[in-house]
């Protein structure tokens, strides 16, 4: 039920929903026209104000600003910990070859990391939301990946249960004590590592971390665009996703400080 819930909270969340719902009650009968063309006028004006440069820069800051990274290299790391959410399954399927999304900075630092020697296992932690038996799970595909760039297939383990960033923390915490590591380091986009690492710590345990995927980009505030673009609708979509999860978690206690 969570999951589903979760999915409609995501179609609410986007900019694009709020302006096309002022723009269509700025059409209901009987409004007055003083009314009328306030949702009409608040419509288009969210639609443009997510839009720009700059709004998706600020929130984008807003988001990765809690990002620290404490990836200390030399001794290696008992495990590092990869969170899936770089594959695109449905393209995978249309396809039939490996198809990522916007973050596939993920499972290549992870690699990048095993092949350097900074980890002696990688625990790849994503499972699926489709039911099917031949869905694609995240974790299966990105572990042959590995191993067909080298990486023994001894050296990584994986997790295709967890639907959700809590889940990716609950499985993992079971899989980390049946080896017994301790020495853990934990991977994914800087956006999405504040509540990650929140998760993790939820269930007891404190790795280093290694932000990946950072979207802030070196700015001025003057030299912001303040023309509307597509990607930066779609940049202010996702960060607004990710900042309400973070409180929906914390709401749920999924997440410790």
């Amino acid at each position: 039920m969570f999951l589903f819930l979760s999915k409609v909270l995501d179609l609410f969340l986007a900019p694009l929903t709020w302006a096309l719902l002022l723009i269509l009650a700025s059409r209901l009968p009987r409004l007055r026209p003083a009314l009328a063309r306030g949702l009409l006028v608040t419509g288009l004006l969210v639609l443009y104000v997510f839009s720009t440069e700059a709004m998706s820069t600020l929130l984008t800051y807003q988001a990765e600003k809690g990002a620290r990274e404490t990836f200390q290299p030399g001794e290696p790391y008992d495990a590092v910990i990869v969170l899936g959410g770089g594959l695109d399954p449905s393209a995978m399927e249309r396809s039939g070859r490996l198809e990522f999304n916007a973050a596939p900075e993920r499972i290549l630092r992870g690699f990048d990391l095993m092949r350097e020697n900074q980890a002696r296992f990688v625990l790849i932690s994503g499972g699926s939301l489709d039911p099917r038996p031949n869905a694609v799970v995240e974790a299966d595909v990105l572990s042959r990946m590995l191993q067909d760039w080298g990486i023994p297939a001894e050296r990584i383990v994986t997790e295709g249960q967890s639907r959700n960033t809590r889940e990716n923390a609950v499985e993992s915490a079971r899989i980390i004590q049946e080896h017994g590591w301790k020495r853990l380091l934990l991977v994914t986009s800087a956006a999405h590592m504040p509540r990650a690492q929140g998760c993790f710590a939820a269930v007891g345990l404190v790795p280093d971390t290694l932000p990946v995927d950072a979207r802030m980009p070196a700015f001025r505030m003057g030299r912001l665009g303040w023309l509307p673009r597509a990607g930066a609708l779609s940049q202010s979509t996702d960060v607004l996703r990710e900042l309400a999860g973070r409180v929906v978690y914390r709401l749920r206690g999924w997440t410790a400080p």
